[in-house]
C-alpha cells in the first residue's frame, strides 16, 4: 500500500514539474499544442498539460558569433583570408523555431556564403580603407536574408585581413610610388603657382617703370648684406642712357655720307 501511494506522489511531482515552468525574462517559450503552434509565452511563471503540450525555450539576447576565416578572391584577383563577427538577436521566437532549423547554424552558414560573396564584389584597397561601408554592406545584406527567420542582424564587423607576404611587398612599393606620385604633383602645383605669382608681379612692375628700377636696388642690397658675393653688379638706370642714345642716333643721321675709297 505504502509502496503504491510513493509511486503515485513520484508520478505526482513529475507532472508537477512538467506543468510548471518559469522563464527568465530573456527567453520566451514557444508552445506547441499537439505538434501545432498555439502561441508563444514568457517571461514569469508558463503552465503546460502534460504529454499534450510541449514548449521550446528561445533565447532573447544578443548572440555574438564568430565567423571563421574565409578564404576570398577580390575584384582585382587578390586572394585574401578574412574573419569576421557577427552580432545578432531573435526579435520573433515563434519564426526562429518554425521556420527554419537551428537558426544559429543557419545564420552562420549565411554569413559565411555572404561575406565571400559582398568582399568579392570589391578590390583590394577598397577592403584594406572601406572597412565601415562594407561592414554595413555585410550587415544590410545578412538582415534581408535572416528576417524572415525572425533575427535581427544588430552589426557585422570585419576583424582581420590576412595577406600572403608576396602581395604585401607589392602593396609597399606601390604605396611607394603613390607617395613619390604626390610629391611630383604637389612640386609641379608650386611651380605653378609660383609662375602666376611672378606674372602678377610683372604686370604691375610694368605699371611703374621705376618700381623695377627700385626692385634691382633692393636685389643688390640682399646681395650685399649676405656677405657671400664676390661680385657687385651695379645696373645703369636707362633714364640716363636713352637722352644719350638719342643724341648719338641723332648725330649718325646729320653725318655725310662717306666717299668710298678708290
Amino acid at each position: 500500500m505504502f509502496g503504491f501511494v510513493g509511486v503515485l506522489v513520484i508520478i505526482g511531482i513529475l507532472l508537477l514539474f512538467s506543468t510548471i515552468k518559469v522563464l527568465p525574462e530573456y527567453e520566451r517559450g514557444v508552445i506547441l499544442t499537439l505538434g501545432r503552434y498555439t502561441g508563444t509565452k514568457g517571461p514569469g511563471l508558463v503552465l503546460l498539460l502534460p504529454a499534450i503540450q510541449r514548449m521550446l525555450r528561445v533565447d532573447l539576447r544578443v548572440t555574438v558569433m564568430d565567423v571563421p576565416p574565409q578564404d576570398v578572391i577580390s575584384l582585382d584577383n587578390v586572394s585574401v583570408r578574412v574573419n569576421a563577427v557577427v552580432y545578432f538577436r531573435v526579435i520573433e521566437p515563434e519564426k526562429a523555431v518554425l521556420e527554419v532549423a537551428e537558426f544559429y547554424q543557419a545564420t552562420s552558414q549565411l554569413a559565411q556564403t555572404r561575406l565571400r560573396s559582398v568582399l568579392g564584389q570589391h578590390e583590394l584597397d577598397e577592403i584594406l580603407a572601406q572597412r565601415d561601408s562594407i561592414n554595413h554592406t555585410l550587415q544590410t545584406t545578412l538582415d534581408e536574408a535572416a528576417g524572415p527567420w525572425g533575427i535581427k542582424i544588430a552589426n557585422v564587423e570585419i576583424k582581420d585581413v590576412d595577406i600572403n607576404e608576396t602581395m604585401v611587398r607589392a602593396i609597399a612599393r606601390q604605396a611607394e610610388a603613390e607617395r613619390e606620385r604626390r610629391a611630383k604633383v604637389i612640386h609641379a602645383d608650386g611651380e605653378y603657382q609660383a609662375a602666376e605669382k611672378l606674372r602678377d608681379a610683372a604686370g604691375l612692375l610694368a605699371q611703374q617703370p621705376q618700381a623695377l628700377q627700385l626692385r634691382y636696388l633692393q636685389t643688390m642690397a640682399d646681395l650685399g648684406n649676405s656677405g657671400k658675393a664676390s661680385t657687385i653688379v651695379f645696373p645703369l638706370p636707362l633714364d640716363l642712357i636713352s637722352p644719350l642714345v638719342d643724341i648719338l642716333g641723332n648725330k649718325s643721321k646729320d653725318a655725310p655720307p662717306s666717299i668710298p675709297a678708290p
